[in-house]
């Protein structure tokens, strides 16, 4: 791995060779180490693995959030430049200091968004505000984050998505979809171009505990480009305050998945026989299983029962090695319950080697034609789990492929 060190100081250089210090406006010292400089209040030491990707080996979590905030600078998520001014302002070694400084650059993106809308320039406060999003999304990553801190930053994020879909064309509307009685989810709802008849809509979901908002960015574009409306949609209720462990132990979580698809084939603007969801990063088969449960939708993109199939094999293994004897679990059920067409994709680097998912999906395929598999290669990018490097050209394939079966 490279070593690259941020910290203050500075002295000039040619930065013509060097596009990382060009991006950083700092200084770099040539030697056994790179050592590249840019203003900060603190020495952050981070790595660039073989992939390219930044690395600090002492927080891996942080590692892959800062992936993700910069992959979103494509989708207009982020901006490359903030992204590695606010890292070269980080302490690791500060248990407070990824918080504050995320925050810091999403208080700037919100308050900048602010002022170009007191000025009558939407489309800059809409891009500022989609780059609060992020900010704040990182800011609150952290597992061992104090709790008001976490609850400060979800409660900006919905902020800022709020005065997005205000002031978005065609605006958006912010919805609460009843689940259980205890909990109401909230969702997005983006329409596609007004037309004399109702639009297709693809639900956009991640993984329980994951914020719907960053699909403001990462998925509206591709749908609104090809005439679909958007819902987008998550696990965490329709408050900031609300439990995970609540969500998760009211209800199976696939229940939710009718809940969706209930409120939009209810609207007069959706054609209710052109409703597609697509399960965002996928590393659990709920998604799936609440598709097989409902014959509605016309198309979907999720893992299609891969890791359901994946944990049973691995249960009866560790069972067999231990000598016991299991009563027969069968194989999943669910790809072969789901009765529209079927799209799996993941990434060579992903958690599940591609071998593995390749045999997967043979297995439980059963013969259906209308089931594709895509494997993201490493010399193409999109190749980390959840497509994470590169979201961007993972979301145009999913979209294209949305857009020729829903019409």
């Amino acid at each position: 791995m490279r070593k690259v060190v941020l910290e203050s100081g500075a002295d000039s250089i040619d930065r013509s060779r060097h596009s990382l210090q060009a991006i950083l406006d700092g200084r770099y010292r040539s030697g056994q180490d790179q050592i590249f400089r840019a203003p900060a209040t603190s020495t952050m030491k981070f790595e660039f693995n073989r992939e390219g990707g930044v690395h600090w080996p002492e927080r891996e979590d942080l590692s892959l959030e800062f992936m993700r905030v910069l992959a979103a600078a494509q989708d207009g998520g982020s901006t490359v430049s903030e992204c590695w001014l606010t890292a070269s302002r980080i302490d690791i070694a500060d248990d407070n200091s990824w918080y504050r400084e995320w925050a810091r650059t999403a208080d700037v993106n919100h308050e900048r968004g602010a002022t170009a809308l007191a000025e009558g320039n939407l489309p800059t406060a809409r891009n500022n505000w989609l780059r609060a999003i992020t900010y704040y999304q990182a800011a609150g990553h952290p597992f061992d984050l104090m709790e008001q801190n976490r609850q400060a930053s979800i409660a900006a994020m919905r902020q800022c998505a709020a005065n997005y879909l205000r002031h978005r064309e065609p605006s958006g509307e912010i919805v609460a979809i009843p689940w259980t009685s205890e909990v109401t989810l909230q969702g997005y709802y983006l329409p596609a171009r007004a037309t004399t008849k109702p639009a297709p809509a693809v639900i956009c979901i991640g993984e329980p505990g994951h914020h719907k908002e960053e699909y403001l960015f990462k998925m509206a574009r591709h749908a609104f480009e090809r005439g679909m409306s958007l819902l987008a949609v998550d696990m965490l209720g329709d408050r900031p305050n609300t439990s995970f462990e609540t969500i998760i132990g009211s209800r199976k979580l696939e229940s939710a998945i009718g809940c969706f698809m209930d409120y939009l084939s209810g609207r007069d603007d959706v054609d209710d026989r052109r409703i597609a969801i697509m399960a965002d990063g996928w590393s659990s088969s709920f998604v799936a299983r609440g598709v097989a449960a409902d014959s509605r939708f016309a198309a979907a993109v999720c893992d299609g029962g891969i890791w359901e199939s994946h944990e049973r094999s691995f249960l009866m293994r560790r069972a067999a090695a231990r000598g016991e004897i299991l009563p027969c679990m069968g194989t999943s059920r669910i790809m072969r319950s789901i009765g529209c067409p079927l799209l799996i994709t993941a990434g060579e680097r992903g958690w599940l080697q591609p071998e593995r998912v390749a045999e997967l999906v043979d297995r439980l395929k059963a013969g259906r034609e209308d089931v594709t598999l895509k494997i993201f290669e490493s010399a193409e990018t999109a190749a980390t789990q959840g497509h994470a490097d590169n979201p961007t050209l993972a979301n145009e394939f999913i979209f294209d492929w949305l857009a020729a079966r829903l019409g």
